[in-house]
Formats: structure tokens, C-alpha cells, sequence
């Protein structure tokens, strides 16, 4: 082997009779076909997954979710952080979805750190989301809820910890992927309603054209402002003997709710996995299976079925109900998949700056009036809500710093923004993208609020109203959505290592 690495990089003019020339050229090509054969004997596929508990250990919690302060005096189903880690030989990474609202950049950051010293990852080979459950502990400034600052050193353990025990899990495994569908969850939240039904903004602009969420089946409703996204990528991950280990899905679907205001729980993301896990018959393997729904570009997605309504429910129905739905979905695909032995592993991640939409003069004045007449309390009312958010944007920089990641695997492609995505920007992003499948995970590594197309802006509406929760500038998604693009394009044109001894 040593002679055919010798040959292989020399120049074969440097034999000058013919004899020898010949001979030398056998011998090359004989080594590359040995060299070949014992670098696909050398390739082994590896995966592991773990599901870390992150319920917060002691109670009441602040919760996220809420225009206003909202306490959790107990948890009604457990919160996760579920995580992946995949292994060619020549390139890792990890996936990890949180049960929470949104997690602040500096959070995943400094589990990243913790996992990079430990096992050697890369911190920008790790990709970690929240699921965008409503009612999970609060960790980040939004509206008026008070962050959990004691919790968050042990979320921050508990997500390092996870990845480091999905890596101690690492086996030969075979991957692959399919993509599903289900259009019965998904609705545009965005409606344009008839000519002259008014619709009040917090700031008394009287510019906004469509309305957030308005009553169900009203005469008052003309048509949605958006499209719907309803596919259901599914990328899984099984032993050699078959053994399923994990199970990553995306969905475009905000949240469900129906959770009483006093509980925690990880809404249907949770539920999903429990009932996908039983219809595969994975509850008894061992190391535990790992089911995870990520949340896909749902910024203007929920629930709610504008044309007719929907009934009432006794709390967690609902999300039972969507979640045995969308899970018998991703388990047709999953049925679909052929799995592969070894599939090439790459992932890129850059920073863009965006601009923030801070308030001006005139709109700080208003705010501070605004306030003053009300006193101090509690606030309830939208405009005074909304001019605490004006006071409180009036300290942000004028640029923040973003990041963006793609991610390659085999064949399907994976990219993530920080942001309460838009549907129109996932389909934009599926349609151009050069790997099919692809799909978007968002909330990822950090939170930047929402994120409306330009088009969408002009139309107002509450995911544009200015506030921390939707603060960036009105042309940050062509931004993010070219770069995004450009990664994977990037991804594309490379050639990943086909092994680490190569």
C-alpha cells in the first residue's frame, strides 16, 4: 500500500523506457482501484440520539407566550431537548430541538462551547432550534414576560449534556429521507377583510390591510394574505440491524395550544414525538428511540380553520387530536424511505448584519405619554403594551448580527434562521434550492422575532408591529433568504471528504 501512495503521487514521464513506463502505469492503476476499494471498505455511517429532560426542577416559572406575565405553577407533560448526532468519518454534526418559545443566541452559544471542549464538535457544526411552544419557560425578553435568569444555567448544562450523550450513542447506522404531507392543520393566520371593516393598530397608524387572527367564519373575512406549506420532511436513522435510533420532521405550523395558563408542556411537538414513536413500535428500544418535530417557516401559520372555525376543546385535546394526525403522516412517509449505507456530510455557517427599526423622536414622545397617563401596574392594553416596546427598542443598536446555517446530507439540505419565519420565504427557499428535499428550520440559534417578506410588510398586521418581538428592518428577509440560498448553492459546488483517511 505505502509503494501504490508512492506511485500514485509520482510523474510516470520520469520512466524513460518504455518498459518501465508501462509496468509503472499497471501498477498505478492497480492501486487506485485497491486504493478505492479499501477507502469504501474504511467508509462507516454512525448516528446517536438522546432526549435530555429540560423541565425546569422547581416551580412557579415564569412562561413565555404571553403579551403579559404569566406564571406556571406546574408542568403537564415533560420538556425536551432532543438530540442528533450524525458521523461519516470525516465530518459531525448535531441537530437539537428545545421545547421552548425562543432562546436567545447567547444560550446556544454557550452549550455549543461546552460540547465543542468536551467532544471535540465544531460549534458551527451544531444546529439547535426551539420548537415554539407557547408555554415553556420564558428565557428571553419579549413583551412582558420576566425571564427565568435561575433556569438558565441549567438549560444551557442540559442541552451541552444531551448532544455530549448522542455522541457517546454513536453506532453504525444507515440514513435516509421522504417527505410527507398534511394540509388539514395549517392555516394563513393573515386575513385581507371587506372594504370598510376597520382594523386598529397599537399605534393608531390606521395603515394595516390585513388583520392577525380574526373571528372564524365571519362575514367580515375576504380571503387569506398568505399561502400554507403542508409538507412533512422526514429524515430518520436506523442500526445496521434495523433498530430505528431517531426521527427529525418539520412542520410550518406555529403552535397548538389549548394548555391552561398555569401549566407548561411542550404542545404538540412533544405529543407528536410520543405518538410517532408508538406507531413505529419504538417505545421499547434500547438506547431509547428520539422522535423531534422542528418547527419549519410558520411565522404567519396556526391552528385555526378562518373558513369554518373550529370547536371548542377540553385542554390538550387539540393538540392530541393535530398531533396523532400530522405523526400518522410523517409515519407513511417513513415507511417510504430507502435507506442509505453512507451519504456525504457538509455544513456551512456565516453572519449577516440587518438593520433595526428603532423607534424615532416623535414615536418615543407618544410612548412616554402614553405611559405616564396610565401610571404604573400591570398592562393590558395593546397600545400601552406596545409603548413599553417602543421605550425598550429605543436601547437596541442599530444593526444586529445574524447567523445563518445550511446543512448537506447526502441528498436533502437543512437550512435555519433565527427568526418567526414566513411561509412564502420557506417555499421560496424550496423552490430555488438546488437539493431536493429541502427544508427550513427556524428559532434557530437565537431569536431575531419575525420575519415578514417586504410584500408582507406593507400589508401591516401584528407580525410587523414594532417590538422585540418583530424589530428587524424591512428588507432583513431577502437578505437572509439569498444568503441562505447562496450557502446552499455553496454546499452543492463542494465536494465534501469521502472519509477522513482520504
Amino acid at each position: 500500500m505505502r509503494l501504490c501512495r508512492e506511485l500514485q503521487s509520482a510523474e510516470i514521464h520520469r520512466f524513460t523506457k518504455p518498459i518501465l513506463a508501462i509496468t509503472a502505469w499497471i501498477v498505478l492503476v492497480l492501486c487506485q482501484t485497491n486504493l478505492a476499494m479499501a477507502s469504501d471498505t474504511e467508509k462507516v455511517f454512525r448516528a446517536g440520539a438522546f432526549a435530555i429532560d429540560i423541565t425546569p426542577q422547581k416551580f412557579p416559572v415564569s412562561s413565555s407566550g404571553s403579551m403579559t406575565h404569566r406564571v406556571a405553577k406546574q408542568a403537564h407533560d415533560p420538556l425536551h431537548a432532543r438530540c442528533l448526532v450524525l458521523d461519516n468519518g470525516a465530518t459531525t454534526i448535531a441537530l437539537v430541538t428545545c421545547d421552548s418559545c425562543m432562546i436567545p443566541r447567547e444560550i446556544y452559544d454557550a452549550a455549543k462551547q461546552k460540547v465543542s471542549q468536551a467532544i471535540g464538535i465544531d460549534t458551527d457544526h451544531i444546529l439547535c432550534s426551539a420548537t415554539h411552544t407557547h408555554t415553556a419557560v420564558s428565557v428571553g425578553h419579549t413583551f412582558q414576560s420576566l425571564v427565568e435568569e435561575d433556569y438558565i444555567p441549567f438549560l444551557v448544562e442540559q442541552i451541552a449534556e444531551g448532544i455530549i450523550q448522542a455522541h457517546s450513542q454513536l453506532e453504525p447506522a444507515r440514513i435516509g429521507w421522504a417527505v410527507g404531507n398534511n394540509p388539514h392543520h395549517v392555516f394563513n393566520r393573515r386575513w385581507f377583510l371587506r372594504p370598510g371593516v376597520a382594523i386598529d393598530d397599537p399605534f393608531d397608524s390606521g395603515t394595516d390591510r390585513v388583520r392577525m387572527n380574526p373571528p372564524a367564519n365571519s362575514p367580515a373575512l375576504l380571503q387569506p394574505a398568505g399561502p400554507v406549506d403542508p409538507e412533512i420532511p422526514v429524515l430518520a436513522v436506523q442500526a445496521i440491524d434495523g433498530r430505528p435510533i431517531a426521527m427529525w420532521a418539520n412542520y410550518s405550523l406555529h403552535y397548538v395550544g389549548g394548555v391552561p395558563p398555569d401549566s407548561l408542556s411542550a404542545d404538540y411537538f412533544g405529543e407528536f414525538a410520543r405518538q410517532f414513536t408508538k406507531m413505529i413500535v419504538a417505545t421499547q428500544s434500547k438506547p431509547p428511540f428520539v422522535a423531534a418535530m422542528t418547527n419549519g417557516t410558520s411565522g404567519d401559520i396556526n391552528n385555526v380553520n378562518f373558513f369554518e372555525g373550529r370547536t371548542s376543546q377540553p385542554p390538550f385535546e387539540q393538540i392530541r387530536l393535530v398531533a396523532n394526525d400530522v405523526a400518522a403522516s410523517a409515519a407513511v412517509a417513513y415507511q417510504r424511505i430507502q435507506f442509505e449505507d453512507w451519504v456525504p456530510l457538509a455544513m456551512r455557517e456565516t453572519e449577516i448584519e440587518l438593520g433595526v427599526r428603532r423607534p424615532n423622536a416623535d414615536d418615543i414622545d407618544r410612548a412616554k405619554q402614553l405611559l405616564a397617563d396610565a401610571g404604573s401596574g400591570p398592562k393590558n392594553d395593546r397600545r400601552l403594551i406596545y409603548a413599553g416596546e417602543t421605550l425598550d427598542l429605543a436601547e437596541y443598536p442599530p444593526t444586529v448580527q445574524v447567523k445563518l446555517q445550511a446543512i448537506r446530507i447526502g441528498g436533502l439540505a437543512i437550512v435555519s434562521s433565527p427568526c418567526e419565519t414566513f411561509v412564502d420565504t420557506g417555499l421560496a427557499i424550496k423552490k430555488f434550492s438546488p437539493f431536493k428535499p429541502t427544508f427550513t428550520i427556524e428559532l434557530a440559534n437565537g431569536y431575531n422575532g419575525y420575519l415578514p417578506t417586504p410584500e408582507q410588510h406593507a400589508l401591516g398586521g401584528y407580525e410587523t408591529w414594532r417590538a422585540k418581538s418583530s424589530y428587524l428592518s424591512v428588507d432583513a428577509e431577502p437578505k437572509i433568504r439569498q444568503t441562505l440560498l447562496d450557502l446552499l448553492d455553496e454546499l452543492s459546488e463542494s465536494q465534501p471528504e469521502l472519509n477522513a483517511a482520504q
